[in-house]
C-alpha cells in the first residue's frame, strides 16, 4: 500500500509543480501560492481523487486536474487556518507558516489566489462537461459555508467553550470531513462512476474523515511539535473543546478502530478492488502525524 500512496503522490507533486511559475509582476505572490502548495503533505486528499477514480472505471490522469484542485483549495484552509486573525499558527509541516515568511496580506492573497485557481483547474479538466460541472460543484460545497468556512467559523466561535460532543462533531464534520468526502465524491464523478458507488464513496469519507480527525486529536496531546511538524498542544492552548477533551483518550481510540471499521464496509463489493482503500483506511487510522 506504502508504495502505491507514494507512487499516486508523486505523480500529484509532479503535476502541481507545473503551476504558478509564470514571470510577472505579481511573481511573489505566486512565490507564496507554491511555497505552501508545495510544502510536503501526505496528499492524502488528491490521493482519493485519484484512486476512487480508478476503481469507477475512469484513468487517473484525466482526473489529475481534479486531484491537483483538491490540494489547491487544501493549501489555501492551512494558509488561513494559520493566519493571526485565525490560529495564529507560526509553524506548518516543519516550516514557517506562509504569513511568517511573506506576511500577512500576501499570505491572505495567496490563499484566496489558490482557492479560485482550485476552480479554474477543475474546470480545465479534459472530462466530459457534466462531469466537470458536477466535479466543480462539489469542491464548491465543501469550501463554502456548509463546509470548511462553516467549520473555521464553528471553530473560532466555540474557543474558550466547553461544547457538546454533537458541537465537536459538526464543527469537524464541516472543517475536516467535508474535504475528504468532496475528493472521494469527485473521484468517482471524474470516473464516471454509478450513483450507488457514489453513496459508497460517501459513507466511505465521513467515516475515515471522523476517523482522522479524531487521530489528530489524540496525535495534538500525545506527539512533539518535531513530529507534528506543527506545534503540539495548540487545542490546549487555544481552549479547544476536541473529542479528547470530551471523550478521553481510551474511548477515542476505540471510536477510531470503530469508524474505521465502517468505512471499509461502505466500500466492499461496491468497487472493483478495494484493497489499497481498505489499507489507506487503517494507515490514516494508525498515521504518526
Amino acid at each position: 500500500m506504502r508504495e502505491e500512496l507514494l507512487r499516486l503522490k508523486e505523480l500529484i507533486d509532479m503535476e502541481l509543480e507545473k503551476y504558478f511559475k509564470d514571470d510577472l509582476p505579481q511573481k511573489e505572490l505566486f512565490e507564496a501560492m507554491r511555497y505552501s502548495l508545495l510544502a510536503g503533505g501526505k496528499r492524502i486528499r488528491g490521493v482519493l481523487v485519484l484512486e476512487f477514480c480508478r476503481q469507477s472505471g475512469g484513468d487517473i490522469n484525466s482526473a489529475l486536474p481534479v486531484a491537483c484542485a483538491v490540494e489547491m483549495l487544501h493549501a489555501y484552509s492551512l494558509i488561513h487556518d494559520d493566519l493571526p486573525c485565525m490560529d495564529n499558527d507560526d509553524l506548518r509541516r516543519g516550516k514557517p507558516t506562509n504569513h511568517i515568511v511573506y506576511g500577512e496580506c500576501t499570505a491572505t492573497l495567496a490563499g484566496d489566489a489558490l482557492q479560485a485557481a482550485a476552480f479554474e483547474t477543475v474546470l480545465s479538466a479534459s472530462l466530459e462537461p457534466e462531469r466537470i460541472a458536477a466535479a466543480a460543484r462539489e469542491l464548491a460545497f465543501a469550501a463554502g459555508e456548509k463546509g470548511i468556512c462553516g467549520g473555521q467559523y464553528l471553530d473560532m466561535a466555540g474557543e474558550g467553550k466547553k461544547l457538546s460532543i454533537e458541537d465537536v462533531e459538526n464543527i469537524h464534520r464541516l472543517k475536516t470531513a467535508a474535504m475528504i468526502k468532496a475528493a472521494c465524491k469527485m473521484g468517482v464523478i471524474a470516473g464516471g462512476g454509478t450513483a450507488e458507488q457514489l453513496e459508497a464513496a460517501e459513507e466511505y469519507a465521513k467515516s475515515v474523515g471522523l476517523a482522522f480527525q479524531i487521530r489528530d486529536d489524540i496525535l495534538d496531546c500525545i506527539s512533539t511539535t518535531e513530529e507534528l511538524g506543527k506545534p503540539a498542544g495548540s487545542d490546549e492552548k487555544n481552549a479547544k473543546s476536541t473529542y479528547v477533551s470530551v471523550f478521553g483518550m481510551e474511548k477515542c481510540k476505540e471510536i477510531v478502530e470503530v469508524e474505521t471499521k465502517k468505512a471499509e464496509n461502505a466500500i466492499r463489493g461496491k468497487f472493483c478492488n478495494v484493497d489499497f482503500l481498505l489499507k489507506l483506511a487503517e494507515y490514516l487510522a494508525g498515521r504518526k502525524s
